[in-house]
C-alpha cells in the first residue's frame, strides 16, 4: 500500500507545502520538523524552478529567493536524507517536468525512493502525458500525484480511476496564493473523484485560514496549504519555525 495513504488514516490530513531553500536548506529543514510537530501529515517540498507557472507570486518569490541563494536539486536531494533521519510522516516532492527532465528522470526518480520521498507532484504535466513518467515511478513506488482542477470536467473520473496516493484538488482557477474566499462547486467535484476510486482526495489552492481549512476538510479528506506557510518565512526567516508550528497547530485543530 502506498505510503501516503498513512497520513489519511487517523483524521483528515493536513498538507504543509513549503519551498526548498527558503530562506535557506537548514531553515528548511526546521520549518518541516515545526510543522510536523504542529500536526502536519503529508509535506510537500517544492524543488525552487527558474518558471514555477503554477504559482502566484508568493511562492514565485520564494523560487526566486531559494535559486538566488544557490539550491539546486541534488542540495535538495540531501536535505530529505537528512530530514529522513527523524521526520516519518510522508513526504513528496511538487515541481515541474522540466525540472525532473534536465536530472534524468530515471536518476531522479530513483533517487527519490533511495531518499525517501513517497510521491511526485507535477503540476505542468498533462494527464495525456503522464506515460512518461508512470512506469518508472511505479518501478520505485513512487506516487505520480494526479491534479483535479475545476477545468477538468468530464475528465475527472478517467483521472481519479487512476490515481495514486492521493488525488490533489485544486479549488480555483489560476495560480497557488491565499484567497479571501473559495467558490468553486468543490463538493461536485469531490462526489466524481470519491465515486470513481478509493485514494483520498485533498484541495489545495488558495486556504490560508483555520476557517477554510475546516470547510475544506469537511468537503474533502484533507487540506494543501502553501503560500500561508510561504509568507511567513518571508515575513519571520531564520526565526519561522515557531510561527508555523503554531500556524500548523491552528489549522490543524480546525480540522478536527
Amino acid at each position: 500500500m502506498s505510503n501516503i495513504r498513512t497520513a489519511f488514516d487517523h483524521d483528515k490530513a493536513f498538507i504543509a507545502f513549503l519551498t526548498c531553500g527558503d530562506p535557506d536548506l537548514e531553515t528548511t529543514a526546521a520549518a518541516v520538523r515545526a510543522a510536523v510537530r504542529g500536526g502536519a501529515d503529508l509535506i510537500e517540498l517544492g524543488i525552487p524552478f527558474s518558471d514555477p507557472t503554477a504559482e502566484g507570486p508568493v511562492i514565485q518569490g520564494a523560487n526566486l529567493r531559494a535559486l538566488t541563494g544557490g539550491v539546486t536539486t541534488d542540495k535538495v536531494f540531501g536535505l530529505v536524507r537528512e530530514l529522513r533521519r527523524d521526520v516519518r510522516v510522508p513526504m513528496v516532492f511538487m515541481t515541474y517536468a522540466n525540472v525532473v527532465f534536465s536530472y534524468g528522470a530515471e536518476r531522479f526518480i530513483s533517487r527519490c525512493r533511495e531518499t525517501g520521498i513517497d510521491g511526485l507532484i507535477l503540476p505542468d504535466l498533462p494527464y495525456e502525458e503522464k506515460d512518461e513518467f508512470q512506469p518508472l515511478c511505479r518501478a520505485c513506488g513512487v506516487d505520480l500525484i494526479s491534479l483535479v482542477a475545476p477545468t477538468s470536467e468530464n475528465r475527472i473520473a478517467m483521472i481519479a480511476r487512476e490515481a495514486e496516493g492521493f488525488v490533489y484538488i485544486v479549488s480555483s482557477l489560476g495560480v497557488t496564493g491565499t484567497r479571501s474566499e473559495i467558490k468553486t462547486d468543490l463538493s461536485s467535484i469531490v462526489s466524481v473523484v470519491r465515486a470513481n476510486t478509493d485514494v483520498p482526495c485533498a484541495i489545495g489552492f488558495g486556504i490560508s485560514t483555520p476557517e477554510q481549512a475546516g470547510a475544506m476538510a469537511a468537503l474533502s479528506d484533507g487540506a494543501i496549504v502553501g503560500s500561508a506557510l510561504v509568507k511567513l518565512l518571508a515575513k519571520y526567516g531564520t526565526a519561522a519555525p515557531e510561527a508555523i508550528e503554531a500556524f500548523v497547530r491552528s489549522m490543524k485543530d480546525a480540522m478536527k
